[in-house]
């Protein structure tokens, strides 16, 4: 029984990378899913995001959430190495730990394959591909009217996930993320210090408009 290799920034982590792993691992018959957190600097400098929790803090998210989930599991892998790894290489450490793995990856990323990613058959022939459908992307069809993934179709399982987790986006929650630590020092700068215990109140769910 294998394992998924599932990587990415997860800055933040979300719903959806939790219930969607599980449901990948049910699905596949895997083994555990192991979450893969890229490096900040190879998020802000290579994706050029404009802002990303720091390795320690993403880690730790990972950390907190695979406690509570008995078929998650994370490494901190590419977080140690000087400069980010290619996942050919992931791959190749965590085999020679005695993690043999399939990579995982949600459908987004399938026709970047041919163009953005390094050792693309050694990665399919060698481990294996899930991939994730989402956003009601055609997989199938994606795979068909290409010749460069239809060279690879035998070594790539189509998972079809449940659609109410297709809205989910860690940008979307990165920009809500940054809203709300603006208007919280908003509050602080304008508000007298014997009233800063207020921002709870202000915040709790209990005084939210319904």
């Amino acid at each position: 029984m294998s394992y998924l290799l599932f990587g990415g920034a997860f800055n933040p982590p979300t719903k959806a990378h939790i219930e969607l792993a599980e449901y990948a691992c049910e699905k596949t018959g895997a083994k555990k899913v192991i979450f893969m957190p890229s490096k900040m600097s190879y998020i802000e400098h290579d994706q050029a995001k404009n802002f990303a929790f720091l390795d320690t803090e993403r880690l730790a998210m990972l950390e907190s959430i695979c406690a509570t989930h008995p078929k998650l599991m994370v490494s901190d892998y590419e977080l140690k190495e000087e400069s980010q790894p290619r996942t050919y290489q992931t791959l190749c450490y965590l085999k020679e730990q005695g993690y043999a793995c399939r990579l995982l990856f949600g459908s987004d990323k399938l026709p970047e394959l041919k163009t953005g990613w390094k050792h693309v058959e050694e990665i399919a022939k060698e481990f294996g591909i899930v991939c994730m459908a989402r956003y009601n992307d055609d997989c199938e069809k994606m795979i068909v009217d290409d010749s460069y993934l239809s060279n690879l179709s035998q070594y790539i399982e189509i998972v079809h996930t449940p659609k109410e987790y297709h809205h989910i986006s860690s940008t979307e929650v990165r920009k809500q993320f940054l809203i709300a630590k603006d208007a919280i020092q908003i509050l602080r700068d304008t508000l007298p210090k014997e009233l800063h215990a207020l921002n709870n109140y202000l915040f709790s769910e209990d005084n939210h408009e319904k």
